[in-house]
């Protein structure tokens, strides 16, 4: 099994590291580490250690010892962006965590006409906190040390725009005249999804993406919740682009 990660604010580079706080809590509280036992440190961004636990100090203090140097993992080719319309309740954080777990690089939540859910106010701020903790403790959890950038809210005319800057861009759409699945993907750059809400993508929305440079296509005979369907196109793009290689 790979090693636990945690997230500091900034990578050590050694010999030794106190973690404490809230990670050090779930280090030695939670996870229960020993002497002995590998741990990875890691910023979110890519920068990140290996070391190995020299002792656990009462309930919230992991002394790291042996950082063998910092390392940076390079930006994925191409990167896969999803831009997510605001599911129903806790859905969102559920779409956050597998596409986090699968390897999304960014969420864009995005505030469609069909949404029922509105980020307005101080809802709308503690909804994007919640996306982003999300966001960092699947990081944690899958071990990756790039976590997965989670934008503020857009509105269509700014995904608009956003999907005008894509080297590919789609909307997942069951009358998607294409299948995913067989589409022409770029190498590199950056590649952009639009996933709907339940309602479905609104035909102005479509327009608008179109203009924009963004083609519908479908993922398959089933049609996916919205929770779900930006998850199984960033599997189906990481194995055709040879990420998952």
């Amino acid at each position: 099994m790979t090693a636990p990660v945690f997230v500091v604010e900034q990578v050590p580079a050694g010999p030794e590291y106190v973690l404490d706080g809230p990670e050090g809590r779930h280090a030695v509280s939670v996870r229960r580490l020993n002497p002995g036992e590998d741990v990875v440190l890691t910023d979110g961004r890519g920068r990140w250690t290996e070391g190995v636990v020299k002792a656990a100090e009462g309930k919230d203090r992991l002394v790291v010892m042996d950082l063998n140097g910092i390392r940076e993992e390079p930006e994925p080719e191409p990167r896969i962006t999803v831009v997510q319309a605001l599911p129903k309740g806790d859905r969102g954080e559920l779409a956050v965590e597998t596409m986090t777990e699968t390897g999304v690089d960014a969420i864009v939540p995005w505030q469609a006409a069909r949404c029922i859910t509105q980020w307005r106010g101080d809802r709308g701020a503690k909804s994007l906190a919640k996306w982003r903790a999300t966001a960092r403790e699947a990081g944690k959890q899958s071990r990756r040390v790039r976590f997965p950038e989670v934008a503020a809210a857009m509105t269509t005319k700014q995904v608009a725009g956003l999907l005008a800057e894509a080297d590919f861009a789609a909307v997942l759409h069951e009358e998607g005249a294409e299948p995913l699945a067989t589409a022409p993907l770029p190498a590199a750059g950056r590649v952009v999804l639009v996933v709907g809400p339940e309602g479905g993508v609104a035909p102005d929305e479509l327009a608008a993406f179109a203009e924009a440079g963004a083609r519908p296509y479908r993922l398959g005979r089933s049609v996916l919740r919205t929770s779900t369907a930006g998850t199984a196109a960033t599997a189906l793009l990481l194995g055709r682009t040879g990420r998952w290689s």
